[in-house]
């Protein structure tokens, strides 16, 4: 089945709810002009990465104020991935918000933290991060990619793409790369990585959302400074870029 699957590379205003789904509503309507079946955004897309801002910023994955996008998804036949800190039972977790056409809402949230996020958020269990029957599209979020065993269980499960929402900073940003680019080789799965730009959490984020394919090689890469659509069309393996001032 032929998928269109768009990442958005936006900057996430630090703890401004409004604002944030503001953008998201606007890149959602671009994406439908390129007809595209899913689109994904960062981590914590919806309130900035700001984990010091956790328990004041946590919200319910059913909050009523996340309802236009199951709407959207209803309406325009998308899925889409939208990054929040969600409240669980003893805490906080970085979750990834699901909406899919006539279907429940789901949350798949980060099970491994890097040991600078486990101060403020706790590691949980949401769905098993496989949505698509046809494609079988593994989600991840950040520091999973690092996690051998994340990338295996993925492959394990029948994943054909892996889809990886995160904040990276300049600090390191390469080595993300390389490491997306060993999955993509080791497991001949198409990798694909949105990364948001400006401000978050006292750093300046990267930006280059990249995907990757099956053999490792990147075939479509964003700036590391401007907001903007990249766009994979699984059928015929086209990559499309769309720089957003």
């Amino acid at each position: 089945m032929q998928m269109k699957i768009c990442l958005a590379q936006i900057k996430s205003v630090s703890g401004d709810f409004q604002a944030n789904l503001k953008r998201h509503l606007e890149f959602i309507e671009m994406s439908q002009g390129h007809a595209c079946d899913l689109i994904l955004f960062p981590e914590l897309s919806l309130t900035g990465y700001e984990p010091t801002l956790a328990q004041e910023l946590e919200m319910d994955f059913q909050d009523t104020r996340l309802d236009v996008f199951q709407e959207i998804s209803n309406s325009h036949q998308i899925t889409i991935g939208v990054g929040a800190p969600i409240s669980v039972s003893g805490g906080v977790a970085i979750g990834m918000v699901l909406f899919e056409r006539d279907t429940t809402r789901k949350v798949y949230f980060k099970r491994y933290l890097h040991s600078d996020e486990e101060p403020f958020f706790m590691s949980s269990e949401g769905f098993g991060g496989i949505i698509n029957s046809d494609q079988r599209i593994a989600l991840a979020i950040c520091y999973e990619i690092s996690v051998p065993a994340h990338a295996e269980r993925a492959f394990k499960a029948g994943a054909e793409i892996y889809m990886a929402s995160v904040v990276k900073f300049f600090n390191g940003f390469d080595k993300a790369l390389s490491r997306l680019s060993e999955i993509a080789s080791q497991y001949s799965m198409v990798v694909l990585m949105v990364n948001g730009v400006g401000i978050a959490d006292g750093l300046e984020c990267a930006g280059r959302s990249s995907i990757f394919d099956t053999h490792g090689r990147l075939i479509g890469q964003l700036s590391a400074s401007d907001e903007g659509l990249l766009i994979f069309d699984t059928e015929s393996c086209e990559v499309l870029s769309t720089a957003i001032g």
